[in-house]
């Protein structure tokens, strides 16, 4: 693991490895308004070469059936916020693959994952999220109480092989980080803490405990689960896909952190700024004024992102920047909107997209404005189809309130994200995105080519994150 309890200066020296030409992350933060934390000041991103990944990790079902014995049934996941489930009985399903579980709050205040299957011949015990004082089977009434101890077995006299005070529902390990519930399915797992390695030094600059789910919504992807994920540790493809962005949205001058040995790594994606393709074609007050236009993502609550009045859109004073505007503005905001102090963070923070990934599906953003949590994972056994979540998480209210989270909005048949009107114009940037995927997913399928051809720098993370899964695919 590398040693990042403090976090490395970028070299003098550029890297080895070529950098688009523009302004970079780290000459952006040289310029910040604030005093930067050193876990903005690292820039490591270790060359993993440019050898072609092939496709039969993404088309297979033989493929995908080793994945889920030597991945998902063995490594760390995140299954939902703690604050989904408040009280005792409280609880959500998790499927992955085959495997069906229940995340319980118990009455003790511990949360645990449950298999959700009767123990008697077999049935789901719950197929919806809620609250229960018990787990009953439908089927014949065998009855768990919510800690998994067992609590009545029907026609006792007739299963002589079973002790009702021995009798419990097996259970997948958890833990917590910054309000977030992981399981893991093997008993013999590294601890969570253990495997997410030096992020968790990174992290002790943002704490989630308390954030708030503003909203929690879904739906099924024509693609496979790392596809799908692929389309977010890169910021390059906004150049094509989301070109309303490029006036504010630094795509190609994106920092990518791949660290030795970690099972994470990190973008930082620069925002207040021009695409370098078109920087010297764009005035300071047009990039604030494109930010304002179509950078509203989370339009129902004021404060949560920038919103212009009857006045319309601030002026950049001769002597600044948009960045700096932007981010001040930004702080102004939030402190109205939370009521709570915003002066000390950084203008990166407040604007950029911090992004770290962890292994396997985990996809946080880093800072004080209301940030995403993605988290993509196969659909059944279907190697061409996945389900793709996304939570937003909000700084509590201003009178401390902590509202529990609203039900999951899964999309419908027609549906697309545009649909789903509190989440603004973040709606259709995701229908941009994923309007690419089912299209590589039949592609590869067709590609006669030594495999998928992955960009030296750019695309690093996607390498870095192959490369973790080879390893746990090789293992016993």
């Amino acid at each position: 693991m590398t040693d990042l309890s403090v976090s490395p200066q970028r070299a003098t020296n550029e890297p080895d490895c070529p950098r688009s030409p523009g302004t970079s992350v780290q000459e952006y933060l040289d310029h910040d308004a604030r005093p930067v934390p050193a876990v903005l000041r690292y820039d490591i991103n270790e060359d993993l070469g440019t050898e072609p990944l092939d496709v039969e990790r993404f088309i297979s079902r033989e493929w995908h059936d080793r994945e889920v014995e030597k991945v998902w049934r063995r490594v760390w996941q995140m299954v939902c916020r703690a604050d989904e489930i408040p009280e005792a009985g409280d609880h959500i399903t998790y499927d992955i693959a085959d495997d069906k579980l229940i995340i319980m709050r118990t009455d003790t205040g511990a949360i645990k994952a449950l298999y959700n299957v009767c123990l008697h011949r077999g049935r789901a015990l719950r197929t919806e999220d809620g609250r229960v004082s018990e787990l009953r089977c439908p089927f014949h009434g065998f009855s768990w109480n919510i800690d998994g101890t067992s609590k009545f077995v029907p026609c006792a006299w007739d299963f002589p092989q079973i002790d009702p005070s021995d009798f419990p529902l097996p259970e997948a390990k958890v833990a917590e980080w910054n309000g977030f519930v992981f399981i893991n399915m093997d008993p013999d797992c590294e601890p969570l803490e253990a495997f997410m390695g030096s992020m968790l030094n990174d992290w002790d600059r943002w704490d989630y405990t308390d954030r708030v789910v503003y909203s929690h919504f879904g739906g099924v992807i024509n693609a496979n689960w790392k596809i799908t994920g692929e389309a977010f540790i890169e910021g390059w493809h906004s150049l094509a896909t989301h070109p309303q962005m490029m006036e504010w949205l630094g795509d190609e001058n994106t920092q990518y952190d791949v660290i030795p040995e970690e099972n994470w790594s990190r973008q930082i994606v620069p925002q207040g700024v021009p695409s370098p393709t078109i920087a010297n074609h764009i005035s300071e007050q047009e990039v604030l004024d494109s930010y304002y236009e179509t950078r509203a993502f989370y339009t129902a609550g004021e404060g949560r992102d920038l919103a212009a009045g009857a006045e319309g859109t601030p002026q950049v004073p001769a002597d600044s920047t948009a960045r700096h505007e932007l981010a001040e503005q930004m702080r102004t905001s939030l402190a109205k909107q939370f009521g709570t102090a915003q002066d000390h963070w950084t203008d990166s923070e407040l604007l950029d997209g911090i992004q770290y990934f962890v292994f396997p599906n985990f996809y946080v953003f880093a800072g004080p404005r209301t940030n995403a949590v993605y988290r993509f994972r196969p659909l059944g056994n279907d190697p061409d189809k996945c389900i793709a979540e996304v939570y937003l998480l909000a700084q509590q209210p201003a009178d401390g309130s902590h509202p529990k989270p609203p039900k999951t909005r899964w999309l419908q048949p027609g549906e697309t994200f545009s649909d789903i009107t509190e989440i603004g114009l973040l709606g259709p940037v995701f229908d941009q995105d994923y309007a690419n995927l089912p299209h590589i997913q039949d592609g590869l399928k067709s590609l006669r080519a030594p495999g998928v051809q992955l960009s030296r720098y750019q695309e690093n993370r996607i390498r870095h994150y192959h490369r973790i899964l080879d390893e746990w695919m090789a293992r016993d």
